[in-house]
């Protein structure tokens, strides 16, 4: 005689999402958790079971880079630090516009000119010398850097905040410093990210949108994100055919292709939001926005391998005396009392010079360990923190510590982003909740509304920190032109 066993709870958790579920951990409707032995034996066989997709076999990977845009946390907070690193950067130098990149520059357009001409770089400042069209670009930069701090209008902020950095800077390239450079190249990578799916206006918009859909009503009707793309298409077209995007090949190919897949993308959300292309252009998004994001990491890994190691190959660096000189120039002063305290105190200058050296070595190597590669982290931001207090590099710092940011753990960026927004609800009362992405846990019409396949169960990011499960939508400004 067979003794049925008793009956277990039903699975509950996220990694058993009902006949919807589509993660690899769902076993389908009808799973109920592990049999006896007994049942086994006496229950009629299944033909053909589904085979499941092992947990840490290659198709749980190649599930976790298309379903979801990873680190949604950290792209945010580098779009944030990047974008106003540049926008304090424009307004102080605002007096000095016109000397530093502009028509009075010693470094003379006719000289630009030739030199653009001859590294094929791009700069929409060189198609006219003209002082009008000087000011009206480095308004727009201000602004495209503004919008892509808030995240209103992400996807195309990010393009004209590309733009903007490339011209001015190819303009006058004797004027940056290695802050400017990580700068230029965070620029063209945020392109390519969906960096824009919390702490952004766009994703407030998307949850008022989720929240409609939840309540039965209709989305907002967009009305800006079309006009924007109807006003830049004659532009790329004038640019292109003109000869104006700069004589490498990828800029043009990489703003064509942005410009048609903004209308790809509207037209999908409008005519078919739930159907197989919106899956299609998703899976593609996800695919860029993830690649980007490993290569921004490896960005920073080469950054600090490259500055350590060639300081290792310096007299001065060996010694343990490297810093001492930058503290004795007036250059590098901006408080001389305090350059004056740290520079008579040989110990203090071997150690920082020291450290310094075995802090940017070892980084690379510290990303297995989670626990080893937090303290550093700390360790390097503090590092840039007293670089802009003592050597008067704050532009500088600020970009390090952006790029850094890559690596925080999500859990606490998440305690963060609750810490400012709890502060700026005491400073300004009538200051509305925390934006979220529809489907995220918590987010307006979570429940009911559902625009994508979630991930299976909790995932870490590349900082080691657990991310909440996350659904396809949202898009991180994923619409016509926004």
């Amino acid at each position: 005689m067979t003794i049925p066993p008793p009956a277990g709870p039903r699975s509950t958790g996220p990694q058993s999402a009902g006949p919807q579920s589509t993660g690899p951990q769902s076993a389908g409707p009808q799973s109920t958790g592990p049999q006896s032995a007994a049942e086994q034996s006496t229950a009629p066989r299944p033909s053909a079971p589904r085979p499941t997709v092992p947990p840490g076999g290659p198709a749980r990977a190649l599930q976790r880079v298309t379903a979801s845009a990873l680190g949604p946390y950290q792209s945010a907070v580098v779009r944030i630090g990047f974008a106003a690193t540049y926008l304090f950067f424009l307004l102080r130098e605002l007096p000095n516009r016109h000397e530093l990149y502009g028509p009075d520059s010693p470094w003379h357009w006719d000289l630009a000119r030739q030199l653009t001409n001859g590294n094929e770089a791009f700069s929409v400042l060189m198609w006219t010398d003209s002082t009008v069209w000087f000011e009206a670009v480095y308004a727009l930069t201000l602004l495209s850097a503004a919008a892509l701090l808030l995240g209103w209008r992400t996807r195309t902020m990010s393009v004209l905040f590309m733009v903007g950095v490339l011209s001015v800077q190819n303009r006058s390239i004797f004027m940056g410093d290695g802050g400017d450079n990580v700068v230029h190249l965070m620029a063209i990578y945020l392109v390519l990210t969906r960096c824009a799916q919390v702490w952004s206006l766009d994703a407030r918009r998307a949850a008022r949108d989720a929240r409609r859909a939840a309540e039965g009503l209709p989305p907002l009707r967009d009305v800006v994100g079309p006009v924007l793309w109807v006003l830049l298409g004659p532009v790329l077209v004038a640019a292109t055919l003109m000869g104006g995007l700069g004589g490498t090949w990828w800029l043009p190919t990489l703003l064509w292709v942005l410009w048609i897949s903004a209308a790809a993308w509207w037209a999908v959300n409008r005519f078919q939001p739930h159907g197989e292309p919106r899956t299609l252009l998703d899976v593609l998004a996800n695919l860029a926005h993830n690649a980007t994001l490993a290569v921004i990491m490896a960005e920073v890994c080469l950054i600090y391998a490259t500055a350590g190691w060639y300081k290792i190959q310096g007299s001065r660096w060996q010694d343990g005396t490297a810093l001492y000189y930058p503290l004795n120039l007036d250059y590098f002063t901006p408080w001389p009392a305090l350059s004056d305290i740290l520079g008579a105190s040989g110990l203090m200058v071997m150690v920082l010079t020291y450290g310094t050296v075995i802090v940017q070595v070892a980084f690379p190597f510290t990303l297995f360990n989670r626990r080893v590669k937090n303290v550093l982290l700390v360790i390097m931001i503090g590092e840039h923190a007293g670089i802009a207090l003592l050597l008067g590099l704050p532009f500088f710092s600020m970009a390090m510590i952006a790029a850094d940011a890559v690596f925080l753990p999500t859990a606490f960026l998440v305690w963060l982003g609750a810490r400012a927004t709890s502060g700026g609800r005491r400073l300004l009362p009538g200051l509305p909740g925390r934006s979220r992405t529809p489907g995220e846990p918590g987010a307006p019409g979570a429940a009911q509304v559902r625009t994508g396949p979630p991930e299976a169960g909790p995932v870490k990011d590349s900082g080691g920190g657990p991310e909440k499960p996350r659904h396809q939508g949202g898009g991180g400004g994923h619409t016509l032109v926004g």
